[in-house]
């Protein structure tokens, strides 16, 4: 899949626990970017973070948090990341979500996979 030069970086900050009709919603998000044929998504889990409501989540032992900072990352054209900002609008009960020009320097696809 080849993106322009000049790309958009979707940034989607929700916590562990958040669901969608009973799936994470970092999974459908992703699942659903993946559907729109965007060019690939991330998610990251974070040790720590809050948001918000000030409340600190985090995975040290002595505190264990069920709801971890989650960051879903997704970069492609602005058009087909503007395919996803309306069902990403409706998924994201709560968080933050930040759009970013962003420079592409290399994408490449494993060949083996194309």
């Amino acid at each position: 899949m080849k993106i322009p030069e000049q790309g958009c970086l979707l940034r989607i900050f929700i916590g562990e626990s958040d669901r969608w009709h009973g799936t994470p919603l970092y999974e459908a998000i992703v699942l659903k970017a993946r559907e729109l044929h965007l060019a690939g998504a991330t998610v990251l889990r974070g040790p720590m973070g809050f948001g918000a409501s000030s409340r600190i989540h985090t995975a040290k032992i002595l505190r264990l948090s069920e709801d971890l900072p989650m960051v879903i990352e997704i970069v492609d054209s602005r058009e087909k990341v503007d395919t996803l900002l309306p069902h990403v609008n409706e998924m994201v009960t709560r968080g933050l979500v930040t759009l970013e020009d962003v420079t592409v320097f290399k994408y490449i696809a494993d060949p083996k996979l194309a």
